[in-house]
Protein backbone atom coordinates (compact mmCIF):
# COMPACT_ATOMS: atom_id res chain seq x y z
CA UNK A 1 0.00 0.00 0.00
CA UNK A 2 1.37 3.42 -1.00
CA UNK A 3 1.49 6.46 1.26
CA UNK A 4 -1.24 8.12 -0.88
CA UNK A 5 -3.54 5.15 -0.17
CA UNK A 6 -2.52 4.62 3.44
CA UNK A 7 -2.98 8.22 4.65
CA UNK A 8 -6.67 8.81 3.73
CA UNK A 9 -7.69 5.36 5.05
CA UNK A 10 -6.02 6.06 8.38
CA UNK A 11 -7.48 9.57 8.52
CA UNK A 12 -11.03 8.28 7.86
CA UNK A 13 -10.73 5.56 10.51
CA UNK A 14 -9.32 8.09 12.95
CA UNK A 15 -12.23 10.46 12.29
CA UNK A 16 -14.65 7.72 13.31
CA UNK A 17 -12.46 6.89 16.31
CA UNK A 18 -12.42 10.51 17.45
CA UNK A 19 -16.20 10.80 17.10
CA UNK A 20 -16.83 7.66 19.14
CA UNK A 21 -14.14 8.51 21.66
CA UNK A 22 -15.65 11.93 22.25
CA UNK A 23 -19.20 10.60 22.68
CA UNK A 24 -18.30 7.75 25.03
CA UNK A 25 -15.11 8.90 26.76
CA UNK A 26 -13.01 6.20 25.07
CA UNK A 27 -10.40 8.55 23.68
CA UNK A 28 -10.26 7.00 20.20
CA UNK A 29 -7.47 4.48 20.81
CA UNK A 30 -9.90 1.59 21.08
CA UNK A 31 -10.56 1.87 17.32
CA UNK A 32 -7.26 3.28 16.06
CA UNK A 33 -5.09 0.46 17.43
CA UNK A 34 -7.18 -2.45 16.05
CA UNK A 35 -7.61 -0.77 12.65
CA UNK A 36 -3.88 -0.14 12.28
CA UNK A 37 -2.87 -3.64 13.39
CA UNK A 38 -5.68 -5.84 12.07
CA UNK A 39 -6.41 -4.16 8.74
CA UNK A 40 -3.27 -2.18 7.82
CA UNK A 41 -0.54 -4.45 9.18
CA UNK A 42 1.15 -1.87 11.41
CA UNK A 43 3.34 -3.24 14.21
CA UNK A 44 1.40 -3.24 17.50
CA UNK A 45 3.78 -0.98 19.41
CA UNK A 46 3.84 1.64 16.61
CA UNK A 47 0.04 1.48 16.57
CA UNK A 48 0.02 2.02 20.33
CA UNK A 49 2.27 5.06 19.93
CA UNK A 50 -0.06 6.55 17.33
CA UNK A 51 -3.04 5.68 19.52
CA UNK A 52 -1.60 7.62 22.45
CA UNK A 53 -1.11 10.69 20.27
CA UNK A 54 -4.69 10.31 19.03
CA UNK A 55 -5.87 10.18 22.64
CA UNK A 56 -4.12 13.48 23.32
CA UNK A 57 -5.72 15.01 20.20
CA UNK A 58 -9.16 13.68 21.11
CA UNK A 59 -8.89 15.02 24.65
CA UNK A 60 -7.69 18.41 23.44
CA UNK A 61 -10.51 18.68 20.92
CA UNK A 62 -13.38 17.62 23.15
CA UNK A 63 -12.26 18.84 26.57
CA UNK A 64 -12.56 22.56 25.80
CA UNK A 65 -16.15 22.18 24.63
CA UNK A 66 -17.12 20.03 27.61
CA UNK A 67 -15.58 22.46 30.08
CA UNK A 68 -17.40 25.36 28.44
CA UNK A 69 -20.72 23.52 28.53
CA UNK A 70 -20.28 22.55 32.19
CA UNK A 71 -20.12 18.77 31.72
CA UNK A 72 -16.54 18.22 32.89
CA UNK A 73 -15.86 18.23 36.62
CA UNK A 74 -12.44 19.87 36.78
CA UNK A 75 -11.86 19.13 40.46
CA UNK A 76 -12.47 15.41 39.97
CA UNK A 77 -10.34 15.32 36.84
CA UNK A 78 -7.32 17.02 38.42
CA UNK A 79 -7.52 14.89 41.57
CA UNK A 80 -7.79 11.56 39.71
CA UNK A 81 -5.03 12.53 37.26
CA UNK A 82 -2.51 12.07 40.06
CA UNK A 83 -3.31 8.35 40.06
CA UNK A 84 -3.60 7.88 36.29
CA UNK A 85 -0.32 9.66 35.53
CA UNK A 86 1.64 7.53 37.99
CA UNK A 87 -0.02 4.43 36.57
CA UNK A 88 0.68 5.48 32.97
CA UNK A 89 4.40 5.83 33.61
CA UNK A 90 4.46 2.43 35.30
CA UNK A 91 2.64 0.73 32.42
CA UNK A 92 4.80 2.33 29.72
CA UNK A 93 7.98 1.01 31.35
CA UNK A 94 6.46 -2.49 31.58
CA UNK A 95 5.43 -2.51 27.91
CA UNK A 96 8.72 -3.62 26.37
CA UNK A 97 8.97 -6.64 28.68
CA UNK A 98 5.74 -8.25 27.42
CA UNK A 99 5.24 -9.88 23.99
CA UNK A 100 2.87 -8.31 21.46
CA UNK A 101 0.65 -11.42 21.45
CA UNK A 102 0.09 -11.13 25.19
CA UNK A 103 -0.50 -7.39 24.85
CA UNK A 104 -3.10 -8.01 22.14
CA UNK A 105 -4.99 -10.57 24.25
CA UNK A 106 -4.82 -8.33 27.33
CA UNK A 107 -6.06 -5.39 25.25
CA UNK A 108 -9.06 -7.45 24.07
CA UNK A 109 -9.92 -8.74 27.55
CA UNK A 110 -9.90 -5.26 29.03
CA UNK A 111 -12.19 -3.96 26.32
CA UNK A 112 -14.52 -6.96 26.56
CA UNK A 113 -14.95 -6.36 30.29
CA UNK A 114 -15.59 -2.67 29.62
CA UNK A 115 -18.32 -3.48 27.08
CA UNK A 116 -20.03 -5.96 29.41
CA UNK A 117 -20.13 -3.56 32.35
CA UNK A 118 -21.39 -0.69 30.25
CA UNK A 119 -24.28 -2.74 28.86
CA UNK A 120 -25.47 -3.49 32.37
CA UNK A 121 -23.23 -6.21 33.74
CA UNK A 122 -23.17 -4.19 36.93
CA UNK A 123 -26.28 -2.24 37.87
CA UNK A 124 -26.61 0.65 40.25
CA UNK A 125 -28.52 -0.21 43.40
CA UNK A 126 -31.69 1.74 44.05
CA UNK A 127 -30.36 3.10 47.34
CA UNK A 128 -27.25 5.26 46.79
CA UNK A 129 -24.22 4.74 49.05
CA UNK A 130 -23.69 7.11 51.98
CA UNK A 131 -22.12 10.50 51.36
CA UNK A 132 -18.33 10.46 51.17
CA UNK A 133 -16.65 12.85 53.66
CA UNK A 134 -13.57 13.05 51.41
CA UNK A 135 -15.72 14.18 48.49
CA UNK A 136 -17.25 16.90 50.63
CA UNK A 137 -13.82 17.95 51.91
CA UNK A 138 -12.42 18.21 48.36
CA UNK A 139 -15.61 19.92 47.07
CA UNK A 140 -16.09 17.34 44.33
CA UNK A 141 -19.92 17.46 44.28
CA UNK A 142 -21.28 19.56 41.44
CA UNK A 143 -24.08 19.97 38.88
CA UNK A 144 -24.64 20.14 35.11
CA UNK A 145 -27.35 21.07 32.62
CA UNK A 146 -29.34 18.05 31.43
CA UNK A 147 -31.95 18.83 28.74
CA UNK A 148 -32.35 22.37 29.99
CA UNK A 149 -32.60 21.42 33.68
CA UNK A 150 -29.87 21.72 36.29
CA UNK A 151 -29.03 18.33 37.77
CA UNK A 152 -27.06 18.08 41.03
CA UNK A 153 -24.99 15.02 41.90
CA UNK A 154 -22.76 13.76 44.71
CA UNK A 155 -19.49 11.86 44.33
CA UNK A 156 -19.14 8.61 46.29
CA UNK A 157 -16.30 6.16 47.10
CA UNK A 158 -13.50 8.58 46.22
CA UNK A 159 -10.72 6.29 47.51
CA UNK A 160 -12.02 3.38 45.44
CA UNK A 161 -12.16 5.56 42.35
CA UNK A 162 -8.59 6.77 42.97
CA UNK A 163 -7.32 3.19 43.15
CA UNK A 164 -9.15 2.20 39.97
CA UNK A 165 -7.65 5.20 38.20
CA UNK A 166 -4.13 3.98 38.98
CA UNK A 167 -5.07 0.69 37.30
CA UNK A 168 -6.54 2.56 34.34
CA UNK A 169 -3.36 4.59 33.99
CA UNK A 170 -1.19 1.46 34.11
CA UNK A 171 -3.21 -0.13 31.31
CA UNK A 172 -2.95 3.13 29.36
CA UNK A 173 0.82 2.98 29.36
CA UNK A 174 0.95 -0.79 28.89
CA UNK A 175 -1.53 -1.00 25.99
CA UNK A 176 -1.08 2.42 24.39
CA UNK A 177 -4.66 3.57 24.91
CA UNK A 178 -6.17 6.52 26.72
CA UNK A 179 -7.96 3.98 28.96
CA UNK A 180 -11.05 6.14 28.72
CA UNK A 181 -13.31 3.09 28.95
CA UNK A 182 -11.96 2.20 32.39
CA UNK A 183 -12.06 5.80 33.55
CA UNK A 184 -15.72 6.09 32.56
CA UNK A 185 -16.59 2.82 34.31
CA UNK A 186 -14.72 3.83 37.47
CA UNK A 187 -16.55 7.15 37.65
CA UNK A 188 -19.93 5.85 36.51
CA UNK A 189 -20.04 2.58 38.49
CA UNK A 190 -17.82 3.13 41.54
CA UNK A 191 -18.10 6.87 42.16
CA UNK A 192 -21.72 7.17 40.94
CA UNK A 193 -21.04 10.17 38.71
CA UNK A 194 -23.67 10.66 35.93
CA UNK A 195 -22.63 9.04 32.64
CA UNK A 196 -22.42 12.27 30.63
CA UNK A 197 -20.25 13.88 33.31
CA UNK A 198 -18.11 10.72 33.42
CA UNK A 199 -17.48 10.77 29.66
CA UNK A 200 -16.74 14.49 29.62
CA UNK A 201 -14.39 14.30 32.61
CA UNK A 202 -12.73 11.23 31.08
CA UNK A 203 -11.99 13.21 27.91
CA UNK A 204 -10.53 15.98 30.06
CA UNK A 205 -8.24 13.49 31.81
CA UNK A 206 -7.16 11.34 28.87
CA UNK A 207 -4.76 13.89 27.39
CA UNK A 208 -2.61 14.09 30.53
CA UNK A 209 -2.54 10.31 30.98
CA UNK A 210 -1.67 9.68 27.34
CA UNK A 211 1.02 12.37 27.33
CA UNK A 212 2.78 10.68 30.24
CA UNK A 213 2.76 7.32 28.42
CA UNK A 214 3.65 8.85 25.03
CA UNK A 215 6.83 10.38 26.43
CA UNK A 216 8.15 6.88 27.14
CA UNK A 217 7.05 5.55 23.73
CA UNK A 218 8.75 8.52 22.04
CA UNK A 219 12.02 7.87 23.85
CA UNK A 220 11.93 4.27 22.54
CA UNK A 221 11.23 5.24 18.92
CA UNK A 222 7.62 4.01 18.68
CA UNK A 223 6.19 7.35 17.48
CA UNK A 224 6.23 7.32 13.64
CA UNK A 225 5.25 10.71 12.12
CA UNK A 226 3.91 9.06 8.94
CA UNK A 227 1.35 7.17 11.03
CA UNK A 228 0.79 9.73 13.75
CA UNK A 229 -0.11 12.75 11.59
CA UNK A 230 -3.21 11.36 9.78
CA UNK A 231 -4.31 9.69 13.04
CA UNK A 232 -4.01 12.93 15.00
CA UNK A 233 -5.82 15.09 12.45
CA UNK A 234 -8.65 12.60 11.97
CA UNK A 235 -9.20 12.07 15.69
CA UNK A 236 -9.13 15.80 16.40
CA UNK A 237 -11.82 16.47 13.79
CA UNK A 238 -13.96 13.60 15.07
CA UNK A 239 -13.66 14.68 18.71
CA UNK A 240 -14.80 18.22 17.90
CA UNK A 241 -17.84 16.82 16.09
CA UNK A 242 -18.62 14.46 18.96
CA UNK A 243 -18.46 17.27 21.51
CA UNK A 244 -21.24 19.07 19.62
CA UNK A 245 -23.43 15.95 19.52
CA UNK A 246 -23.10 14.76 23.13
CA UNK A 247 -25.77 16.99 24.64
CA UNK A 248 -28.31 15.88 22.00
CA UNK A 249 -27.94 12.11 22.36
CA UNK A 250 -29.58 9.95 25.08
CA UNK A 251 -27.36 8.10 27.55
CA UNK A 252 -28.86 4.71 26.57
CA UNK A 253 -27.76 5.18 22.96
CA UNK A 254 -24.26 6.18 24.05
CA UNK A 255 -23.94 3.05 26.17
CA UNK A 256 -25.06 0.81 23.30
CA UNK A 257 -22.65 2.40 20.83
CA UNK A 258 -19.86 2.05 23.39
CA UNK A 259 -20.59 -1.62 24.11
CA UNK A 260 -21.09 -2.83 20.52
CA UNK A 261 -17.97 -1.21 19.07
CA UNK A 262 -15.74 -2.13 21.98
CA UNK A 263 -17.04 -5.72 22.04
CA UNK A 264 -16.34 -6.32 18.34
CA UNK A 265 -12.84 -4.87 18.56
CA UNK A 266 -12.13 -6.87 21.72
CA UNK A 267 -12.95 -10.19 20.08
CA UNK A 268 -10.80 -9.34 17.05
CA UNK A 269 -7.80 -8.41 19.20
CA UNK A 270 -8.09 -11.60 21.29
CA UNK A 271 -8.26 -13.80 18.18
CA UNK A 272 -5.24 -12.10 16.61
CA UNK A 273 -3.29 -12.39 19.84
CA UNK A 274 -3.99 -16.14 20.06
CA UNK A 275 -2.92 -16.56 16.44
CA UNK A 276 0.29 -14.72 17.22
Amino acid sequence: MTVAEFTPIVAAASLAAGLLGSLTGLGGGVIVTPVLTLFLGVDLRYAMGASLISAIASSSGAAASYVRDGYSNIRIGMFLEIATTLGALTGAFLNTHISTSVLSILFGLVLLQSAWQTMGGRKHTKNPPPDDPLSEKLLLDSSFQDNGRERHYKVHRVKTGFGLMFGAGTLSGLLGIGSGSLKVIAMDQAMRIPFKVSTATSNFMIGVTAAASASVYLSRGYINPGIVMPVMLGVLAGSLLGARLLSRLPVTLLRRIFAVVVGVMAIQMIVEGIRG
